[in-house]
């Protein structure tokens, strides 16, 4: 009997793996954090749910919400660089696109360093001289471009909060999360960055940005070392 049941269970393990080869999920972000994302919107019973995109860089590629998008999702996606930007207004016709930056000063416009290795764009000067220490890096060119707070976008393109900020904006991450009105807005879910960038394995994890978004009534549902996610507390409790 016992080789019996070992056969029986051998065949019913073949027949499942190749019903889920053709079930196999498909993720667009760097670590998979978009079906970890989808996961915890199932759970909250949120159906296409709205996102804010900070630094989306790609319509696709390395994308938190591409593939809430694909299932019917709806949001804003700020990308600075003038051809990303155009590259994502391409791709995502039902999408807001927006080529400004997101200040937290009351400046205008902000100077916008665009690297030869696009994904490390960024506002910050420090960052984009830090990058070009490693050698294989450069700025490219400085751009004069518009921006807007954090807050000002939601008031202006959502009727209500956006269920998911996805934010990788090199370097200015916290500060950004920090001038967020939590009083007004508070996203289910809230993805960002958590990890320095590093060519020489020195990268470090960014604690203030955890303990920062903890502190306003969230915890961390998951992390894969390059982002955290993070998650309401009062929406999670209260989950049917």
């Amino acid at each position: 009997m016992k080789r019996v049941n070992i056969f029986l269970t051998r065949n019913v393990n073949r027949i499942a793996e190749k019903k889920n080869k053709n079930k196999a999920k498909k993720s667009y972000a760097q670590c998979g954090e978009d079906i970890i994302i989808k996961h915890i919107f199932s759970y909250l019973n949120i159906v296409n749910p709205t996102y804010l995109d900070i630094g989306a860089h790609h319509p696709t590629y390395l994308s938190n919400t591409y593939l809430l998008y694909l299932d019917g999702g709806t949001g804003v996606c700020i990308e600075p660089d003038p051809t990303l930007y155009k590259n994502i207004v391409k791709v995502r016709p039902n999408d807001i696109c927006l080529d400004i930056g997101i200040t937290t000063s009351k400046n205008k416009t902000a100077k916008f360093y665009v690297m030869n290795e696009k994904s490390l764009n960024t506002f910050s000067y420090s960052e984009a001289k830090r990058f070009e220490k490693y050698g294989n890096k450069k700025i490219t060119k400085i751009l004069k471009i518009s921006v807007k707070s954090i807050n000002e976008i939601i008031r202006k393109y959502f009727k209500k909060t956006p269920n998911l900020i996805s934010i990788d904006i090199e370097g200015l991450d916290l500060s950004v999360l920090k001038s967020l009105n939590y009083k007004l807005y508070r996203p289910e879910v809230i993805i960002a960055e958590t990890l320095t960038y590093s060519e020489d394995n020195k990268e470090t994890k960014i604690k203030e940005i955890s303990d920062f978004v903890e502190s306003m009534g969230y915890f961390i549902y998951a992390d894969t070392y390059i982002n955290t996610i993070f998650v309401e507390k009062k929406s999670w409790n209260n989950r049917k």
